[in-house]
């Protein structure tokens, strides 16, 4: 008896005969052969592993070998995805961008600062971001692939919820119409990214977040 397994080594059960009138008119229909079929499953662990690996060692010291272990898997099936631990991480840190932030939608622009920054700040004091991020930007300073990706992760993913921000307080009539843009995400993103990943400080103090957020309306307010 013979089974077909997928690219990851998984058997599936057997394929029966169709019997009865329907099996005559009804095409069956066979998968290409030769055909790779990547278990998602397996996919979503290999992910999680770099980022632990990432973590753990480090991206210098991140290897596939050390990947699949945490997985629970093969090299095969790490090599089956992506041809390198670079073109992995790149994988990634691009798919950080695409994901992005929650836009706030509150109805004021000191509500829509203020989430931001709650949910700003705790992504970037999880154990695993505030590892993670400060090893890739010093890797990037050696590898241009991984400072383009990296800048479009933490930049452009950012931008885009800032720049509704400012979209919506424009429409409200709460900041100029020509509010510089530029401007306006630095003023919003620096102060959190500078305290986390720069100089990688403690947690906010009580009742940072709300004085950040009206330092940054009243900024914003006066460009």
């Amino acid at each position: 008896m013979t089974t077909n397994a997928d690219a990851d080594g998984a058997a599936r059960s057997p394929q029966r005969p169709e019997t009865g009138p329907e099996s005559e008119s009804k095409p069956r229909r066979r998968a290409p052969a030769g055909a790779a079929v990547l278990r998602e499953d397996v996919t979503e662990a290999i992910r999680a592993a770099v980022f632990g690996e990432l973590a753990a060692v480090g991206y210098a010291r991140m290897s596939i070998e050390g990947i699949a272990r945490r997985a629970g898997v093969g090299k095969t099936a790490v090599y089956r995805r992506w041809r390198s631990k670079l073109h992995l991480v790149l994988d990634l840190v691009s798919a950080i961008a695409v994901q992005g932030l929650p836009a706030p939608d509150t109805g004021t622009l000191e509500g829509d600062l203020r989430l931001l920054y709650e949910v700003t700040s705790r992504a970037l004091r999880h154990p695993v971001a505030s590892q993670v991020i400060p090893d890739l930007q010093a890797e990037a300073a050696r590898n241009p692939e991984i400072a383009e990706a990296l800048q479009k992760a933490l930049r452009e993913g950012q931008a885009g919820v800032a720049n509704g921000i400012v979209e919506a307080a424009r429409e409200r009539g709460e900041i100029r119409a020509d509010v510089d843009g530029e401007l306006a995400l630095d003023l919003m993103s620096g102060p959190l990214y500078w305290r986390a990943v720069v100089i990688r400080g403690p947690k906010p103090p009580k009742g940072y977040l709300e004085s950040l957020t009206r330092a940054t309306a009243a900024a914003l307010k006066a460009l």
